[in-house]
């Protein structure tokens, strides 16, 4: 910068970039980023930018920069939408619920009976979570699909993300059940999230169990990214495989004692109802048995029953069928070490109404660990196009929001007295 003012003219202006040696010396960088001193990097130290120390990509201290406290706000979300070509007018309720005065740092969400419109599906997603969010992956096993949306500056932690499906139909060209998986690691916390969409039927009890050994056996990950602690690993369940697991979907598991017992439950206050039905709830008896989702935990469930409604309506089946209410929709998670995970909300979206499931929700804090540099980065790597797209809705909207509250302020209604 000296060099470039000492060659100025007088009759040009000096540089407003223009500064005197003692500035040099002294110079900082103009944003937010910490200084890098001459010194420091002729030293040429090799603490720094090893795998695990000081100056490490996925390490400590970039770890602390970005979560002091070593722990990330994740959202999860399954909904069954029935294969409905319509989508809600606003997916707000869903990803942005009122509960939560801050968004989360990453948000998954499981689909099952997608619509058929998949990218229409993920281009609203991405315009509700707006410009700081990006898809770092999207994968589909037929109708079931799985999106992960996270903050855009956080993109470089992440691992390359890895996919893998099981399908449990006899017939497998048949995929409307079955499982869809996603692992990868962020920092050094290794994440996997399934969802599935087990066998239907009040009595399939058996069945939905088989669903659950399937897919556990026969989910195949991780590949290429390294197991953050293989010593704890089973070649024979797929969740051990992974520091921080969530499972979530139509489990289809029901409500026993028929739909007269149900609807008297439900006449109850709300608390009490919710307790009297998880008394007859058969995912909560097979998980007590240790038959089902061995490791897992859920959330205390303070929401009504999320299926099965009349579409656009809040009634239960008033079909022929008399289909009993149940909580067939769930989140459930599972840690390797105790207390990684801190559930903080746990709901349904009554409002959304266009499925005869209602969409359910889990917030989580989840702990992160530093990690080490020897892991297949994703490199920024997001749909760009999809992007783009989204926020040119976003903006589009904005404009025409505008546009019709200019016209219904500058509109009168003119009377002669």
């Amino acid at each position: 910068l000296v060099r470039a003012h000492s060659s100025l003219g007088p009759s040009r202006p000096r540089s407003p970039l223009a500064c005197d040696d003692h500035s040099l010396l002294s110079a900082r960088s103009f944003g937010l980023l910490a200084p890098i001193r001459t010194k420091d990097v002729r030293s040429r130290s090799y603490l720094e930018g090893s795998l695990l120390a000081s100056g490490a990509l996925l390490g400590a201290d970039e770890l602390a920069q970005y979560f002091p406290d070593r722990s990330m706000a994740l959202f999860v979300a399954t909904w069954n939408m029935q294969g409905q070509k319509e989508l809600p007018p606003s997916l707000d309720e869903l990803l942005l619920p009122a509960e939560a005065d801050y968004t989360q740092d990453l948000y998954v969400i499981g689909v099952q009976e997608g619509c058929s419109d998949r990218r229409e599906w993920e281009t609203r997603l991405q315009e509700t979570l707006g410009p700081r969010y990006v898809l770092l992956s999207s994968a589909a096993h037929g109708v079931l699909y799985l999106s992960l949306f996270i903050r855009r500056d956080l993109i470089w932690f992440c691992s390359e993300v890895e996919c893998a499906t099981v399908t449990t139909r006899i017939v497998s060209q048949i995929k409307t059940k079955g499982a869809l998986g996603a692992g990868f690691t962020f920092f050094g916390t290794s994440f996997l999230f399934v969802t599935s969409h087990f066998t239907s039927g009040d009595g399939k009890v058996a069945e939905r169990l088989l669903d659950y050994s399937r897919t556990v056996q026969g989910l195949a990950l991780p590949r290429n990214v390294p197991d953050t602690n293989p010593y704890r690993s089973s070649a024979a369940d797929v969740t051990t495989r992974f520091d921080e697991v969530f499972w979530f979907g139509d489990f289809n598991f029901r409500l026993g004692g028929g739909r007269a017992a149900v609807e008297a439950a439900l006449r109850q206050e709300r608390e009490a109802a919710v307790q009297a039905l998880l008394q007859q709830d058969q995912l909560t008896r097979e998980m007590r048995r240790g038959s089902v989702f061995r490791g897992f935990q859920e959330p205390d469930v303070v929401f009504l029953p999320s299926y099965k409604f009349d579409l656009g309506k809040d009634t239960y089946d008033s079909t022929s069928k008399q289909r009993t209410p149940s909580y067939t929709d769930r989140v459930l998670y599972r840690s390797r070490h105790k207390g990684d995970i801190c559930p903080v909300t746990y709901s349904s979206c009554p409002g959304i109404k266009t499925s005869d499931h209602r969409p359910v929700y889990g917030l989580f804090r989840v702990r992160l660990r530093p990690g080490r540099d020897n892991i297949p980065l994703a490199a920024g790597k997001f749909d760009r196009e999809l992007y783009l797209i989204g926020i040119k809705r976003r903006i589009s909207k904005e404009i025409q929001r505008q546009q019709a509250l200019k016209n219904q302020s500058s509109s009168a209604v003119c009377t002669v007295s």
